[in-house]
């Protein structure tokens, strides 16, 4: 596993480094053992307040990413608690990721579709400001993603790795764009314009 380590404005010693290889093994070793490579970022946060913020994003198969982010007064315990939110993510879909693996993991060009992502200033929720029609929003970054071809079932798993409010996806039964996310009661919205239906479920 490639793994990779980083501190803004804070410097990352050797002991923690060795702590994350060491957490990041373990994980990988006891839930999955197929994870490509990880990046974690520890990065001073709280305006003079003493948190370090952690993002560990983990490669666990092709097109799986498992991300987890956590706070707290000192880069080990911040680390820790993220290592942790990803454990219990992994932990919940040990048997869906294992399933994924043996299917060998195939995704061929015609199953993707290439899209652009941007990223939106703020500015746009400030209604404060007069509104003139026909104003394009300030896209402030923009980057190439895929909509994979994929089944509801592992579109939820991939929700719930990546810790996203939502995942845009073409659904492998009936070839339509969908989209599965994350309800404030604690369930799986499922959008499924195809059949003009919403659905909503407990994530497994």
């Amino acid at each position: 596993m490639e793994l990779e380590i980083h501190g803004k404005q804070l410097d990352v010693g050797e002991a923690l480094r060795e702590h994350v290889t060491d957490k990041l093994n373990e994980l990988d070793e006891k839930y999955f053992n197929h994870a490509t490579s990880a990046t974690v970022t520890f990065s001073k946060e709280g305006h003079g307040h003493g948190l370090v913020r952690v993002v560990i994003s983990y490669l666990v198969s092709k097109g799986v990413l498992v991300n987890a982010e956590a706070e707290a007064g000192d880069a080990y315990g911040a680390f820790d608690k993220a290592a942790d939110k990803a454990a219990k993510r992994l932990r919940r879909n040990k048997r869906k990721l294992r399933d994924h693996h043996a299917r060998g993991e195939k995704t061929v060009e015609s199953e993707i579709i290439k899209a652009r992502d941007y990223t939106l200033a703020n500015s746009l929720l400030d209604t404060s400001e007069e509104e003139h029609e026909g104003d394009e929003p300030l896209v402030v970054a923009e980057t190439t993603t895929v909509i994979p071809t994929i089944s509801v079932s592992e579109a939820v798993m991939r929700l719930d790795l990546s810790g996203k409010a939502a995942l845009l996806f073409r659904n492998a039964s009936n070839n339509g764009i969908n989209m599965v996310y994350r309800r404030e009661d604690g369930n799986v919205g499922w959008v499924d314009p195809a059949d003009a239906k919403v659905l909503a479920a407990k994530v497994a």
